[in-house]
């Protein structure tokens, strides 16, 4: 599978029997490529590169080297899980490295969305290169290109694996998920033994939690709004909507609004609730939301989460609104 065109006869992967099939081709197809080489993989702990991480170790152990950058823009206990998985559970060989402080100083007292994403990428990039030159004998570059980026950009999204290595570097790519649809990448992730959350877990943009802290990003605000977004994670799990609904989040704008709590005033931040469904990505409805559902999470949003005096719901579908706020 040396070209970027899926062929027409290749059967779409929507049971553990053909995925099986595939993990087995894809082995073989690793082995004889890498050979006894080492290979470098960004693993975020999203669905591609997760599957990508458990694909590869399934094939050449050791010889696979993840490395995890957490930007400090991750979701509430999202780089845990990548360390109890990958470090533990598969005895990966895991770089974990926390750049928390680092990516804030730079953030600080940025508010325009574009140099926000810009400043996120650049350093992610910086951060990870700064690690591949201490590893010696690195051969290969493991990505967790699917077949839609390759339709969508003919090449790599580049918030979405790293690009932008330097030339110097000179490896070549191990792209073994690139000809699969995201469903079928998920089929693969439960039939190499991932946990569901994991495989199942939504799209979530490079730039993490940088473009739903809206405005310069300051620390306790950023804090409320992990807090904030995994609350209504717990509730959706729970109310049944986590699997029904494409994408959802907390964004919290920098702007503060007057409540009242324990009977004093609080100027405190709005938490707002995002909601879409959509199939491409390119127009996006709104999930309706149960009031009672809706109450529970604000309840609990406004007494368990320091600053937040509000929640708001966006009911703005795409067109006009675009998924993400920045």
């Amino acid at each position: 599978m040396s070209n970027n065109v899926r062929p027409e006869n290749m059967k779409r992967i929507n049971t553990f029997e053909l995925a099986n099939e595939f993990i087995d081709e894809q082995i073989k197809e690793i082995r004889r490529q890498v050979g006894d080489k080492k290979v470098l993989l960004a693993l975020s702990g999203g669905v591609d590169s997760s599957v990508v991480a458990a694909l590869l170790i399934k094939a050449i152990g050791k010889q696979l080297v993840c490395v995890h950058v957490n930007h400090g823009l991750m979701r509430k206990g999202e780089s845990e899980q990548v360390i109890e998985v990958f470090g533990k559970e598969l005895d990966a060989n895991l770089i974990y490295i926390d750049a928390t402080d680092r990516f804030l100083n730079l953030l600080q007292g940025v508010s325009d969305p574009e140099k926000k994403r810009k400043i996120i990428g650049g350093e992610f990039i910086k951060v990870f290169d700064e690690e591949a030159a201490k590893i010696e004998g690195i051969s290969f570059l493991a990505q967790g290109t699917i077949y839609p980026d390759i339709l969508e950009s003919d090449g790599v999204k580049a918030h979405h694996n790293v690009g932008g290595l330097p030339e110097d570097m000179e490896m070549e790519l191990v792209e073994p998920v690139k000809l699969l649809y995201k469903d079928e990448v998920r089929v693969v992730g439960e039939a190499l033994g991932l946990p569901h959350a994991m495989v199942y877990r939504q799209p979530f943009p490079g730039p993490g939690l940088g473009v739903r802290c809206l405005g310069a990003i300051t620390r306790d605000r950023l804090h409320a709004l992990r807090e904030a977004d995994a609350i209504l994670r717990e509730e959706f799990d729970i109310c049944g909507l986590a699997e029904k609904v494409w994408q959802y989040f907390i964004a919290i704008p920098d702007m503060t609004a007057v409540g009242v709590i324990d009977g004093k005033r609080l100027d405190g931040w709005c938490a707002i609730i995002r909601a879409v469904n959509t199939t491409d990505a390119m127009t996006a409805t709104i999930e309706e939301i149960p009031y009672e559902v809706l109450h529970k999470i604000t309840a609990r949003i406004t007494s368990e989460v320091n600053g937040i005096s509000r929640v708001l719901m966006d009911i703005t579908p795409k067109p006009v609104g675009t998924i993400e706020f920045e």
